[in-house]
């Protein structure tokens, strides 16, 4: 039998299909309802919030999706909450997609998982777990989760996957509140468990556009410095940043909104049966009690997606989209406006490019460009970070330890949205 890298068959599937609009990656949101109570986090409910789970979708609401994604050509596909665990009939539903040929990632906290879970995963094994760890500590853990006994649960999880040898992953999320220990839970996640561990920083608002997760928002001072202390994770800012300048000129007089994967080949279906473009965008959204998922996809997601700019923005032939990660979503949570740059993003990216040294190529008027208003203080946060000012702030980081980024030609449903679960962005 010949054998072929999954690399090299993600990689097949999706160039096979020479940009032909085909739904091969789904993300379906269980439940917004989750036993934890982060602080952070931008679309958790309670447990007990009965209206909530009055309006999930039923199991055969679930399967006849399921029956009509596969039917459309969707091959991997993401469950993810909320906490995927917090409904009682999950296994069921993922028993059915598992049926359905799919390879399936699950993002959850680990806090609910049993020996019975466990058991059950190593005989119908998904394609990847991802936990998010909150802290390296139990008091880290549980100030993030507002939980007591929150962190057990989760190490208990972690274990139980462990000794099944399921495909594990562990990430964090890089918050005020955990700042100091991340790269702690590097060193245990990847030294003492050997699993690998990623973290992100970026942070967005509630999928309401409430701004209370901002509030444990790292400056960008912070978010630059933790950058600048892992060698990899730099080499990687300055490999896609340098790619992303020298090709700025084939997409800066693109007339569409949206440049991602979503609508594209990419979909998200919320607790309640909405499909949007992804897990962040609920602005336009099609409802799949009322027609059918292909239906959705070549009506709403393809409206969406064709949707042009009603005008140029600084964003429109910026080189540093690759050190920024605005997008039209991002837009709609902070500035309820999918066109309207996000300032702090913009911030963030500029400083990450002085940072390593690449130049800002003009791209209008911008702010934090030479001359902009915002320039200034850029050049403060950057003498702050090369001072080393922030290091000192943030004294746990060990300059010889890295965490790597994802690999970004690999076929993942992460990302680098803080949501944890945007396949269009992979």
């Amino acid at each position: 039998m010949q054998l072929q890298r999954y690399i090299d068959f993600s990689k097949g599937v999706q160039h096979g299909l020479g940009g032909q609009r085909v739904p091969l990656n789904g993300t379906i949101e269980m439940t917004l309802r989750c036993p934890l109570t982060c602080a952070h986090c931008y679309n958790n409910l309670p447990m007990g919030d009965r209206e909530a789970r009055a309006g999930e979708l039923s199991y055969e609401e679930h399967c006849r999706i399921l029956d009509e994604i596969t039917e459309a050509g969707c091959f991997w596909l993401l469950f993810t909450g909320g906490e995927i665990f917090a409904r009682k009939d999950f296994l069921d539903i993922y028993t059915y997609a598992k049926q359905k040929g799919l390879l399936i990632t699950l993002f959850t906290n680990g806090t609910l998982i049993t020996p019975k879970i466990a058991d059950y995963l190593t005989e119908f094994r998904p394609f990847a777990i991802e936990i998010t760890l909150y802290g390296h500590t139990r008091e880290t853990y549980e100030k993030l989760t507002g939980i007591p006994g929150s962190y057990d649960r989760c190490m208990r999880g972690i274990r139980l996957l462990m000794e099944r040898n399921l495909p594990l992953k562990l990430k964090t999320v890089a918050v005020s509140i955990n700042k100091h220990e991340i790269w702690d839970m590097k060193q245990f996640v990847e030294e003492e468990l050997g699993l690998k561990f990623n973290f992100d920083a970026m942070m967005n608002p509630r999928i309401d556009c409430s701004q209370s997760p901002l509030a444990t928002r790292l400056k960008p001072e912070e978010v630059v410095t933790l950058d600048l202390k892992d060698p990899r994770r730099t080499a990687e800012w300055i490999k896609h940043t340098q790619a992303s300048i020298d090709r700025v000129h084939l997409w800066k007089d693109s007339d569409e909104v949206y440049s991602c994967g979503g609508g594209i080949q990419s979909f998200a279906i919320d607790p309640y049966g909405k499909i949007s473009i992804c897990v962040l965008s609920h602005f336009d959204t099609f409802d799949l009690r009322k027609g059918s998922f292909q239906e959705g996809w070549d009506g709403l997601l393809s409206e969406v997606r064709s949707k042009k700019k009603t005008r140029l923005t600084k964003c429109s032939a910026c080189g540093l989209k690759e050190m920024c990660g605005m997008c039209p979503a991002n837009g709609e949570l902070e500035n309820k406006d999918p066109e309207a740059p996000v300032d702090f993003l913009c911030h963030v990216a500029h400083l990450r490019a002085h940072a390593v040294g690449l130049q800002v190529p003009p791209h209008g008027d911008c702010e934090y460009c030479e001359g902009g208003e915002k320039y200034e203080d850029l050049m403060q946060s950057l003498a702050a970070v090369q001072e080393g000012s922030v290091v000192k702030e943030l004294a746990f980081i060990k300059s010889e330890q890295s965490a790597s980024l994802p690999i970004l030609t690999e076929q993942t449903a992460s990302s680098g949205c803080s949501s944890g679960g945007c396949p269009s962005c992979s």
